[in-house]
C-alpha cells in the first residue's frame, strides 16, 4: 500500500462503524466510508466535537449537519501546495488527500526529467495533480467535464501561486478531447487519469470502466510523445484489483515503450489505531 503520510494539515483521527473522523486544517468532519466495517473503539472526545457530519439517506444521497460557525470553505496546505476545502452534497470536500502520494511521486519525476514536460490531466476534478505537476515545472492541460470543478482547479492554482503557470483549463468530455488532440497532432509526455466507475457523456454516451478503460488507454497512447515520462491511473471502483491496472498498463505501455510498472492500494494512516485506511488503487507506468 502507498501511504500518504506526509500531511500536517490533514489526518484521519479515528475510524469505526462505517465512519471516519478527519481533521481538515483546524476543522473536524465525520464522513461515511463503506470499507470501515469495524467498530469505533471509543466514541467520545474528538468524535463528539466534529464541526460537520454527513448522514446518508435511506433513499440515496444524504446531507451535512454543520455547526453554525463552520465556514463555507477554508484552505489547507500540502507543502507549498494550497487547496480550497468545501463540503459538498455528495459527502466529498473537493480533495482526496490520499492522492498526495501521487503528487509527490510525479513532482519528483518531472523535476528529475531534465527536460520540458507536458502533462495531460484527465477527469481532473479540482486539480490536485494539476497544481502538483505545474509546481514542479511542467506545462499542464487540465480537462474535466464539470465547469465548476475546472473553476475550483483555477482557484487552487492561484492559491498555490501558480496563476501565471502554463496551465490550460478545458471543460469538455475527455474522450472527445483526446480524439481532437490526436487529429491536431498534439503530444504529451505524461498522462494522469482518474476515471469514474460509471458515467454518461453529454449526448448520452455510456462509460463503464470495465468496458471502456482499455480502449480509452489505447486512444491515449496515440497522443504520447516518442519519449513519454509516465502514465498514472487512479481508480476508486469497488472490487477492481491493482493487478488489473498492471495488466492494462503492460498491454498499452510496457509492450510499446519498455519501462516499469508499479501498482497497489493507496491509503491513509489512522492516527488513533496506527492502522491504515484503504482509499483506492493506483497503477503507474514510468520510463
Amino acid at each position: 500500500m502507498y501511504i500518504a503520510d506526509q500531511w500536517t494539515d490533514f489526518e484521519v483521527i479515528d475510524t469505526g462503524d462505517g465512519e471516519k473522523l478527519e481533521r481538515w486544517g483546524s476543522h473536524l468532519l465525520r464522513r461515511p466510508d463503506p470499507q470501515i466495517i469495524w467498530p469505533i473503539a471509543d466514541e467520545s472526545g474528538q468524535w463528539l466535537k466534529a464541526d460537520g457530519r454527513y448522514f446518508r439517506s435511506s433513499s440515496g444521497g444524504g446531507k451535512w449537519e454543520m455547526r453554525p460557525d463552520l465556514p463555507e470553505r477554508w484552505t489547507i496546505s500540502y507543502g507549498d501546495l494550497r487547496f480550497h476545502i468545501k463540503p459538498t452534497s455528495f459527502k466529498h470536500t473537493g480533495l482526496f488527500p490520499e492522492q498526495a502520494v501521487n503528487w509527490s511521486w510525479m513532482m519528483d519525476k518531472i523535476r528529475a526529467a531534465g527536460r520540458p514536460i507536458r502533462v495531460l490531466n484527465l477527469f481532473a476534478y479540482s486539480g490536485g495533480a494539476t497544481v502538483a505537476a505545474a509546481s514542479a515545472g511542467a506545462e499542464v492541460c487540465h480537462v474535466d467535464a464539470a465547469k465548476g470543478m475546472v473553476q475550483w482547479a483555477k482557484e487552487n492554482a492561484q492559491l498555490s501561486g501558480l496563476e501565471d503557470a502554463p496551465i490550460r483549463y478545458i471543460t469538455d468530455d475527455v474522450f472527445k478531447f483526446v480524439q481532437r488532440e490526436q487529429r491536431r497532432g498534439r503530444q504529451y509526455d505524461a498522462i494522469i487519469m482518474d476515471p469514474p466507475s460509471y458515467g454518461r457523456g453529454p449526448k448520452g454516451e455510456t462509460w463503464k470502466l470495465e468496458e471502456s478503460l482499455y480502449p480509452f488507454l489505447q486512444s491515449c497512447t496515440t497522443i504520447l510523445s516518442d519519449n513519454p515520462l509516465f502514465m498514472l491511473i487512479n481508480s476508486y471502483t469497488t472490487g477492481l484489483s491493482p493487478t488489473v491496472l498492471h495488466n492494462l498498463l503492460h498491454a498499452t505501455m510496457k509492450q510499446r515503450y519498455g519501462g516499469s510498472i508499479s501498482c497497489g492500494e493507496i491509503g491513509l494512516p489512522i492516527t488513533r489505531s496506527g492502522l491504515h485506511l484503504p482509499c483506492g488503487i493506483l497503477g503507474r507506468w514510468e520510463s
